[in-house]
């Protein structure tokens, strides 16, 4: 019987770029909305999924996750034995570095898996097969926890625009739009950092391009907000978009340049 030691990876090699503080939009949200379920575990174990050709956002999250839940530890899975090799010399309490793909080799279920543009280079019709191999691999809900956590997304170069899934054991919960509110024209800018489920659905009659097309209206339509600072805007946008859409979240993540939709309202067709 073949150890898990010698399983071949699944997945392909991605280009690997990474920049310092790419990813920090997502780290603050998941330490802000999973952090709890981290501080409850026994032991909270995360997996940076295809950190990339340098180890900055596995250290990075490291750290962040530690904000929320000092026991967390966290682990960089990369499917190219050379940046596996190369981030050793980064490697310190709570950090190390695992040569493996989406069988994702640590010996427990992870609390939390982070797969910042990875499935970018996939095709659309693969997500499905692999968003449900990693939520397998994830810590069971039980009766006093959701379970561990999914979050897949995908993000501009240096992380002003980003927008990311959350998922379950059971599948996916919620889509969460992040921004630096500086630099948006329009709410549907975030619409080329879709991840790969749905970035081929913002087309007429998917729900993505509705909620786009709508979040765009409710923006021009809180422009004389804009003298008040894009955060005033957005969040009069915000708040007018909860009349039509199932907004998760509330004003202060909203002050953060994000909003979170369940999943349910912008699930593809068919």
């Amino acid at each position: 019987m073949t150890s898990r030691a010698t399983v071949r990876p699944v997945g392909t090699v991605t280009r690997g770029t990474t920049n310092p503080n790419r990813l920090r939009r997502m780290d603050r949200w998941i330490a802000a909305m999973h952090g709890g379920e981290l501080r409850r575990a026994v032991d909270p174990v995360a997996v940076d999924l295809g950190y990339g050709a340098a180890p900055w956002t596995a250290v990075e999250l490291l750290a962040r996750l530690r904000t929320a839940a000092p026991r967390a530890r966290v682990v960089g899975v990369e499917i190219e034995p050379a940046r596996v090799t190369a981030a050793k010399p980064y490697e310190r309490e709570g950090l190390v570095f695992r040569h493996g793909g989406f069988e994702i080799p640590v010996p427990q279920r992870p609390h939390l898996v982070r797969a910042a543009n990875v499935l970018r280079q996939y095709d659309e019709a693969e997500v499905a097969a692999v968003w449900q191999r990693l939520c397998a691999r994830l810590a069971p809900a039980t009766e006093h926890s959701r379970g561990g956590l999914l979050v897949e997304g995908t993000c501009d170069e240096i992380g002003r625009r980003h927008v990311w899934v959350a998922l379950g054991p059971e599948g996916p919960r919620t889509v969460t739009f992040a921004t630096r509110l500086g630099s948006l024209g329009r709410p549907s800018d975030l619409a080329e950092r879709l991840p790969k489920a749905l970035i081929h659905r913002n087309v007429p009659g998917e729900p993505v391009h509705a909620f786009l097309r709508d979040f765009d209206r409710a923006w021009s339509a809180a422009a004389p907000y804009a003298s008040y600072g894009a955060r005033q805007r957005w969040m009069r946008a915000v708040r007018d978009l909860t009349a039509d859409w199932p907004v998760t979240d509330g004003a202060g993540r909203w002050r953060q340049g994000e909003v979170t939709v369940a999943w349910e309202a912008l699930a593809p067709r068919g």
